[in-house]
């Protein structure tokens, strides 16, 4: 079952805390505060859709929220490290909070916007919006 996106509508609670966490926007990509790691995450576009790609390996599709915030893609969650104590010789899996959010770009359909998660991989697709079309009558 595709992880659902959930767009918001309120001015408060989580709005203020996104405001907060964002701090510098580079084209489609947003960094966001310290504490929190970003996994990595490509953006690309489509004919028809915006898709964006995160690696973020060991976790299940109920493990994400992803909403969808003033022109922003914002997609987090919480990777667990196994409980038993270790003494790392080498240590590059991040475990913990991660955020990543992006600008999208254009208008999205978003009641046909999807996300799906497979073999270490989640796939947010946004199709683009079609313009709407206002027929115009000629009145006698």
């Amino acid at each position: 079952m595709p992880t659902p996106i959930r767009k918001s509508r309120s001015s408060t609670g989580s709005s203020t805390e996104f405001r907060r966490e964002v701090v510098h926007a580079v084209g489609w990509h947003v960094q966001v505060r310290a504490g929190i790691w970003s996994p990595p995450t490509d953006v690309f576009e489509t004919e028809n859709d915006y898709v964006v790609r995160v690696e973020i390996a060991g976790m299940r599709e109920d493990d994400f929220e992803i909403t969808v915030e003033n022109n922003f893609l914002m997609i987090s969650g919480s990777r667990p490290d196994v409980p038993e104590r270790r003494a790392y010789q080498q240590m590059e899996i991040r475990f913990g909070k991660f955020e990543t959010v992006v600008g999208i770009p254009g208008p999205v359909d978003f009641e046909s916007s999807r996300a799906d998660y497979l073999e270490g991989f989640l796939t947010v697709t946004l199709p683009k919006a079609k313009p709407n079309q206002i027929h115009v009558e000629e009145k006698t």
